[in-house]
């Protein structure tokens, strides 16, 4: 998919810098792209936390990235809080850093960040929505968790990228906005 050599440094919400496409320590990196008007990105908060919580103990880390630029830290915090956001990093990507260098269009959207710097899976955390306004009961195919648990036995990823379903990110060049 897609592999880095440059070094992102990015401050989360706490002023802690980091660098979310280099894997220090672990197997890989998952970054969470959301927004926090999204209600689709909204609902999957708790899957989020649960799947942090099932892989930390695993070697797998994990970042929220909200992708509106003009929220706040106090916003994203509060946010993360109200929502049941674990301990894992917060970033606003401010200018859409890490939207490009992944390549997520959609919240929520997943990008899987391995040992080596590449991209080893990028879509939908999984398909508990048939479509736009369409929840499913429950969830058929958990896309993410299939790929770090592929991940994690030391296996390449069965499906290395799926459609995700939610709010397009809006590209704030073309807008004009920042």
């Amino acid at each position: 998919m897609f592999s880095f050599v440059l070094l992102l440094a990015i401050r989360d919400v706490n002023g802690v810098v980091r660098d979310p496409l280099h894997v220090e320590t672990g197997k890989a990196n998952v970054l969470f792209f959301v927004t926090n008007e999204c209600p689709i990105s909204n609902s999957f908060a708790h899957e989020i936390a649960r799947i942090c919580a099932d892989y930390r103990s695993k070697g797998i880390g994990c970042e929220l990235v909200y992708v509106d630029p003009s929220i706040t830290d106090d916003q994203a915090r509060k946010h993360a809080q109200e929502y049941g956001h674990g301990d894992y990093p917060k970033i606003v990507d401010r200018h859409h850093e890490l939207v490009k260098a992944t390549g997520v269009t959609i919240t929520p959207e997943a990008a899987v960040v391995n040992r080596e710097g590449k991209v080893i899976y990028r879509g939908r955390i999984d398909d508990s929505y048939a479509s736009l306004g369409q929840p499913r009961r429950a969830a058929k195919n958990a896309d993410l968790r299939n790929a770090l648990d592929a991940l994690v036995a030391g296996k390449p990823v069965p499906v290395p990228e799926t459609k995700a379903l939610g709010c397009y990110i809006v590209d704030f060049a073309v807008t004009g906005e920042r």
